[in-house]
This record gives structure tokens, sequence and C-alpha cells, in this order.
């Protein structure tokens, strides 16, 4: 898996409206009297620009996190990565996304595929933690269909 960095995201963005009902599987007609308010992408999504940036994902390797090869993930390089984060990370200079787990002195980047096996940093390996992953996009235009 690889990842391509996309850049930072703006401080403010543009506002969209927030219906106030749900919608459980279609989309009725919009109307004017549904709008709750209206919120940007930057409040929903909860971002804090500079700190929060774009990754592009490609490959399978995280699709059991529900990450897939062309998705985008939002990630924040001002949290502190903890045990169990989706982190993007270099390892060895090779950027990754992989879970992160931590027991003891050992330290494991793991895929959520069975097909890939954990990764082990070992001494002398450089691991560099580039942000913890909060939210990702897909484009379901782009999705095939079985």
């Amino acid at each position: 898996m690889s990842v391509t960095i996309l850049g930072r995201l703006s401080a403010a963005g543009e506002r969209f409206p927030l219906y106030a009902f749900q919608v459980p599987a279609g989309f009725p007609s919009p109307a004017a009297d549904h709008i709750e308010r209206h919120i940007s992408l930057d409040e929903l999504f909860d971002l804090r620009a500079p700190h929060v940036y774009l990754v592009k994902i490609e490959g399978d390797s995280m699709q059991g996190a529900g990450i897939y090869c062309g998705d985008l993930v939002i990630v924040d390089r001002s949290l502190y990565a903890e045990h169990g984060d989706i982190v993007i990370a270099a390892l060895n200079t090779e950027p990754v996304c992989k879970r992160l787990h931590m027991r003891g002195n050992e330290v494991i980047l793991k895929s959520e595929n069975t097909k890939y096996p954990p990764r082990y940093v070992m001494e002398g390996d450089e691991l560099l933690i580039w942000g913890v992953v909060k939210y990702s996009v897909r484009d379901h235009d782009k999705v095939m269909h079985s």
C-alpha cells in the first residue's frame, strides 16, 4: 500500500445545508423548510488546519478498516498516535497507512487485510508518524460493482 499526500486543507470552507430529516436509503426532494442549519465540511469533520491534510490511499491492505484503494483520508498531524490508531507513517522512508500496535517496547504496523503480514519495527528501523487518520472519503461513482 502506498499513499499520496495531497496537501493541507484550507482554514475556512464553503457552508452546505444540513437537513433535519434522516435519509434511510434514498433522498427525497429537499424542501427549504427541512434545512436545520448550514455547516461547513471543516465543522463537520472537526478540521483544524494547518494540522490537517489529505492523503490518497493506494492498495488494499486497509480494507478491513473500511479504507479502500482510491479513498481519501483526512489526517490530523497534531494528535499523538496511540495504540490502535490508524496512522500515516514512514517506515524506513516508505509511506504507509497501517494500524499502530504497541506492546511494551514492541511496535507493530498492522494491515487490515489478512493477505498482508504485520510489519514489526525493529531496532535500527526509522519510524516517523505523520499523523492519525480521522476520516475516510470515498467517491462512490468510481466504486466497481460486482
